[in-house]
């Protein structure tokens, strides 16, 4: 079947009841009826909780940098507190007599309850002459400055090493002192900084994202609510509105936007569809009076009279002008979506067969075969029978217009999603993949099908008629090089959820 969506008479039937609606172009390629799902973990992705997120993010850096502030501040005074009583205390023992120096140390000694500062007197070459070191720590310059010794010192009176700030210095004598102080209560004070910290920041981020999953459901169920209520207008259905409700926030301000232009669009899209209904209605009129004149005409004029084929074709335009009005006025009935209130259930297999029973003698005079593949299990489809008959009937009428003789249409009946998926394949010429959204708009016709019967109205009208059930189409390519149109006839829920 080739890009011409022209439609055919069927037999027995007239040019308008065998052309079929318009379904738009951006129907979606998933099964009919699937909205986009907002899932739970959308709600970590709402506005109010990447708020919070943010939030909480800037708290955590800030948090970390004051923390590190005070830490780095903290640890420098009490570095400088240290060093201090570290300088008065060698001060203090360099001026003490050499004899009294080894008992002023073990009296220091003694009197340091909680063990943090440490002593030692060795000889120029680093023999252990009195205190509390084993031995002087190595690389540590005798100039009476303090340092840290990451790596820490070794006492008499414990095992292992401690990390302290150290000094050593040469007395008069030409003996080596060195004195030293634990960093274990500045250790201490950064330990308590930073449980501060994780403390802090658990008290804050945790009852954040939680605080901001439980105000983020709110928006979310009303973001759900617009989502429902979008559906029937992208159905069709104008007149719809998005809900608004008293809180007069962001996302009733948007909701307030969208209905007031979708008012202003209902309104001009009623009065295009007003002034073109009423120029299709009105010329009608006139047509038909002419076409009578020209039959009246005709009948007048004998067979042989030259003029005979002329008034003959002149018919023939004014049939062709009707049978597109008509399409027209089809078209524009379905776009109002009035019918569904009629719907009932309908046997797509009887339905089927009978359409093969209709089609096979055309067929069979263009020598083309036409066979149905039904599978058993067929569920009854909410619908409008006329309605699905027309549309399968103008493709099939397509069909068997554009495969050529000796070649073979097939139409494919099996179930679908809780419905039915029906294909109608042929070996025509097909359309191309870039005509296959341009065929479903009104008047379209491919340059290789110019020069056949028809107004461009066919698959319009399908289109139209899968649109008001709230089904899918979809053009494709058949194994055999041709065509493949299929319908997806799922029952969904017209009102707007999915």
């Amino acid at each position: 079947m080739p890009a011409e969506p022209a439609a055919d008479v069927t037999p027995k039937a007239d040019a308008a009841a065998v052309a079929t609606p318009r379904a738009p172009s951006r129907a979606p390629a998933g099964p009919p009826g699937n909205s986009v799902p907002i899932e739970l973990s959308l709600s970590w992705r709402s506005s109010t909780t990447r708020l919070i997120v943010i939030y909480g993010a800037l708290f955590v850096v800030w948090s970390a940098v004051l923390i590190g502030v005070v830490h780095w501040e903290t640890r420098n005074y009490l570095s400088t507190v240290v060093d201090q009583i570290l300088e008065q205390r060698a001060h203090y023992f360099a001026t003490i007599e050499r004899e009294r120096l080894p008992e002023a140390m073990k009296a220091a000694s003694a009197i340091d309850l909680q063990g943090v500062m440490a002593y030692g007197l060795f000889t120029p070459d680093g023999r252990y002459l009195s205190g509390n070191l084993r031995r002087p720590p190595q690389g540590l310059p005798a100039d009476g400055r303090v340092r840290l010794l990451a790596r820490g010192i070794e006492r008499r009176d414990r095992d292992g090493e401690f990390p302290a700030r150290t000094l050593a210095l040469y007395l008069p004598s030409g003996e080596l002192m060195v004195l030293a102080r634990g960093t274990n209560v500045i250790e201490q004070v950064g330990l308590i900084l930073r449980q501060s910290l994780l403390w802090a920041l658990s008290l804050t981020l945790i009852p954040g994202l939680i605080g901001g999953y439980l105000l983020s459901r709110g928006p979310l169920r009303r973001v759900r609510a617009i989502e429902a209520a979008v559906q029937p207008i992208m159905q069709g259905q104008l007149d719809a509105r998005l809900p608004v409700s008293r809180r007069r926030d962001e996302l009733d301000l948007l909701a307030t936007i969208v209905n007031t232009m979708l008012a202003e669009l209902e309104h001009l899209m009623g009065e295009v569809k007003g002034v073109c209904d009423n120029i299709a209605h009105d010329l009608r009129t006139p047509l038909t009076r002419l076409r009578a004149q020209l039959h009246r005409l005709r009948t007048q004029t004998a067979p042989a009279d030259a003029r005979a084929a002329t008034i003959d074709r002149c018919i023939d335009d004014v049939d062709a002008l009707l049978a597109r009005f008509a399409a027209l006025l089809r078209i524009s009935e379905m776009e109002d979506l009035r019918r569904r209130a009629g719907f009932g259930h309908v046997d797509l297999a009887a339905t089927v067969r009978e359409l093969q029973d209709l089609y096979a003698p055309l067929a069979e005079d263009k020598d083309v075969q036409l066979q149905i593949e039904i599978e058993e299990a067929l569920p009854a489809i909410p619908a409008d029978r006329e309605l699905l008959f027309e549309a399968i009937s103008n493709l099939l009428s397509n069909a068997v217009k554009f495969t050529p003789p000796g070649g073979a249409i097939r139409m494919r009946l099996r179930p679908y999603d809780g419905g039915a998926k029906l294909c109608v394949v042929d070996s025509g010429p097909g359309i191309p993949p870039g005509e296959r959204e341009a065929v479903l708009q009104r008047f379209y016709r491919s340059d290789c099908t110019r020069h056949l019967p028809g107004s461009g109205l066919g698959l319009s009208i399908v289109s139209a008629i899968m649109r008001l059930h709230g089904f899918r189409l979809e053009i494709g390519e058949s194994e055999h090089g041709g065509a493949r149109v299929s319908l997806y006839c799922v029952p969904r829920d017209l009102s707007g959820a999915a």
